[in-house]
């Protein structure tokens, strides 16, 4: 997948863009099918598939506050490029950016920089100046510029539309199992490794402790979990808390997220770390004393390796 950041020229020749946009905070199963719609119609059309996105939510910027999100910039590029997608715009949401008036959008971007011949929306898609962007201006400029619109039913999971606000609100909450069917995959963050304590390499469980870019996390727990590092699966352990076995309580510091890779000894840090949750071993506790803590960390580790399956997130 090439990846082009800001409006600048496209190297390459273009024979058809095929383009969608939007944030895709999740890249959720909803976002799955508008992006795997987008793929179809570019391969039909022996043409390429764009996604045209946004370096961090909107909301930032307007609301001139920091928004976590499901998915970091960098994490939805992974995942855009796992699904097949040609080509990744992303664009700098400021201020200059949000004043763009939805017409400029589609004339001066969409139609005349990236030359799209046919533009793939959600059915909530909003955009440009005051979200007055939306598929049916889109398709009133269709005709007059020769491209196609295709929309985009919502999909529906166990009753509710899928949506980020909504698997955003489960995640925080614990409903994992919920935010899987929702998000079409296995409840994920991923980050950058950074150094930590220390702490647990001396109790003989060395762990990568992730930075995750605003990426928001499960409640505090001990979980069994997927990494994936350069490619590559191995089984892991995360701790999502403050580790009050050393003294900090809940209330001290923002959890911390601490994956030990199983059988794994290996300098990370600096590299890219996805981490994705099976099930909950058990809520995180204060032990005595740091041989106590070890050898919890040893049943931990000996209970997901007899039984490494999905499981149930409420257990």
């Amino acid at each position: 997948m090439d990846t082009i950041f800001g409006i600048k020229q496209i190297q390459k020749k273009l024979t058809c863009p095929v383009v969608t946009l939007g944030v895709f905070d999740g890249v959720h199963s909803g976002h799955q099918k508008i992006i795997q719609k987008t793929i179809n119609l570019a391969i039909k059309k022996n043409g390429e598939s764009i996604i045209l996105t946004f370096d961090r939510r909107p909301k930032s910027v307007l609301s001139q506050t920091q928004q976590s999100c499901i998915t970091s910039l960098e994490h939805r590029l992974v995942l855009f490029e796992q699904l097949g997608v040609d080509i990744s715009v992303v664009l700098e949401f400021n201020k200059k950016i949000a004043e763009i008036s939805a017409e400029d959008f589609i004339t001066k971007i969409l139609y005349e920089w990236l030359g799209a011949k046919v533009i793939v929306l959600g059915f909530n898609c909003s955009f440009g100046k005051d979200r007055r962007g939306n598929a049916s201006m889109v398709s009133d400029y269709a005709e007059k510029y020769g491209f196609e619109v295709v929309t985009c039913d919502p999909l529906e999971f166990e009753g509710e539309i899928t949506s980020s606000t909504t698997i955003r609100k489960h995640i925080i909450q614990g409903n994992l199992q919920k935010a899987r069917g929702m998000l079409g995959r296995r409840v994920s963050v991923f980050g950058t490794v950074v150094k930590g304590s220390g702490r647990g390499k001396g109790l003989g469980f060395p762990t990568a402790n992730l930075n995750l870019h605003h990426e928001i996390k499960p409640p505090s727990g001990v979980y069994a979990t997927k990494a994936f590092l350069e490619g590559r699966e191995y089984n892991a352990i995360t701790n999502i808390g403050t580790c009050p076995t050393f003294g900090k309580s809940a209330n001290d510091d923002e959890p911390v997220v601490e994956v030990h890779i199983i059988d794994f000894n290996e300098s990370i840090y600096g590299k890219d770390l996805e981490v994705q949750f099976l099930y909950k071993l058990r809520e995180e506790t204060r032990f005595e004393s740091a041989d106590e803590l070890k050898l919890q960390l040893e049943r931990d580790k000996m209970r997901f390796m007899n039984k490494p399956s999905e499981k149930v997130f409420a257990e």
